[in-house]
C-alpha cells in the first residue's frame, strides 16, 4: 500500500497519520499543499487533523482550494481512496467529496478527550476490521465537529449504510450522532475522531489499529 499524507500550514497530525499508516505496512510520502500532483502509484491519500491555514474564513475552506486538493479530488473521482480526519473531514465536505458540513460545537467550546464510537457498518475497506455494533474508544480534538446535513441527506446516508461511526454520547451536537461517513463508492471516509491517536498502546489505546490494518489488507490484496 502506498499512502500520501497532505501537509498544510497548520496541520498538526500529519506525522501521527504517517506513523499509523507505516505501522500498518504502508509506504508513506508527505505531500506539501502547494504541490500540484500526487506521487505516482498512490493508493490512499490521508488529509490530517489540525488547523489548515489557521482555520481562517471557515474550517477547511481555504485548504479545499489548494493546488494539491484539486489532485486529491481527481484521485477520488477516479476511484482512489481518501481518509480525512478531523480538519481533513472538514476539507472533504468543503470539496463536495462528502455531503454536509461541520459546524461549531453545540457547547461552543473546544473538546479534547476520548469518546465512545459505535461502528455502524463493517461494509467498507476502512471499517472491515470491526463488527457493526462494536464500541471503540477514540480521541477527539475539535472546535467545529458538529456534523450537519439536511433531513434528506441524513436519511440517504443511513439508508445507503454510509454512516461509518456514531458517538455513543454525542459531545458536539452532531445530527444523528454522526462521527464519520462514507462516500457513495465507499472509498472516501471522513471522520472527526482521531484513529491515528489510538494506534499505539503507549499512547493509551489501540482501538484505531483495526482501521489501518483493514485498509492495508484490502489495498495490498487489490
Amino acid at each position: 500500500m502506498r499512502a500520501a499524507v497532505v501537509v498544510f500550514p497548520g496541520s498538526n497530525c500529519d506525522r501521527d497519520l504517517a506513523v499509523a499508516f507505516e505501522a500498518a505496512g504502508a509506504e508513506v510520502e508527505m505531500v506539501w499543499h502547494k504541490d500540484s500532483e500526487l506521487p505516482q502509484g498512490v493508493d490512499i491519500v490521508g488529509i490530517p487533523g489540525g488547523f489548515s491555514y489557521g482555520d481562517y474564513l471557515r474550517c477547511g475552506a481555504i485548504a479545499a482550494q489548494s493546488p494539491i486538493v484539486r489532485s486529491v479530488k481527481a484521485h477520488a473521482e477516479r476511484g482512489g481512496y481518501v481518509l480525512g480526519i478531523c480538519n481533513g473531514f472538514q476539507v472533504l465536505t468543503e470539496t463536495g467529496l462528502l455531503p454536509g458540513a461541520l459546524l461549531r460545537n453545540a457547547g461552543l467550546k473546544y473538546i479534547c478527550r476520548t469518546v465512545g464510537l459505535e461502528v455502524q457498518t463493517s461494509d467498507s475497506d476502512f471499517t472491515a476490521g470491526y463488527n457493526a455494533g462494536d464500541v471503540i474508544n477514540i480521541p477527539i480534538a475539535h472546535h467545529d465537529g458538529n456534523y450537519f446535513a439536511d433531513d434528506e441527506t441524513i436519511a440517504r446516508l443511513q439508508g445507503e449504510d454510509r454512516v461509518a461511526f456514531t458517538y455513543t454520547d454525542n459531545p458536539n451536537g452532531a445530527r444523528a450522532d454522526i462521527a464519520g461517513i462514507l462516500s457513495q463508492n465507499r472509498r472516501v471516509l471522513g471522520m472527526m475522531p482521531h484513529p491515528e491517536r489510538a494506534a499505539d498502546a503507549g499512547h493509551g489505546g489501540t482501538d484505531g489499529v483495526a482501521l489501518f490494518r483493514a485498509l492495508a489488507g484490502a489495498l495490498t490484496t487489490a
